[in-house]
């Protein structure tokens, strides 16, 4: 069961759900870069390294049996939150390339660095797969 809350007064969110409720057995997904399987940075590039992120947290997903459409919960934590809003439309592109329309509820923070120097991004996620 997932159902996404939105309190009746409320503008819509966009890109993101206000809340998600949900049953079913629980799937965290730790912090993921944009680096690739190797542990390698292929760019630079803030857009470039979203998507990887993001494919690295598919791959956690379906590890576990689940897809994007299973997520409940996201936080990205950024370096940048300057370059995150000036490049929203280039990121919304990614996202739905990678995500599709999946809507977590999400936290996106401003962070100084990340562990890893050349990372520009790290996304966390919870989703809920569905009791069969």
């Amino acid at each position: 069961m997932r159902k996404v809350l939105q309190p009746p007064d409320w503008a819509a969110p966009k890109g993101y759900a206000n809340g998600i409720l949900a049953r079913g057995a629980l799937l965290f997904v730790g912090g993921q870069i944009g680096w690739n399987a190797q542990q390698q940075f292929d760019s630079d590039d803030f857009i470039a390294q979203c998507r990887q992120a993001l494919i690295n947290v598919v791959a956690v997903l379906q590890a576990g049996g689940a897809g994007p459409e299973h997520m409940v919960r996201m936080t990205w934590y950024v370096v940048s939150r300057d370059e995150y809003n000036a490049r929203l439309k280039e990121l919304g592109a990614v996202y739905r390339e990678v995500i599709g329309r999946n809507f977590p509820a999400m936290t996106c923070v401003e962070v100084s660095a990340l562990m890893e120097a050349r990372a520009q991004i790290e996304i966390e996620v919870t989703a809920v797969l569905p009791d069969t």
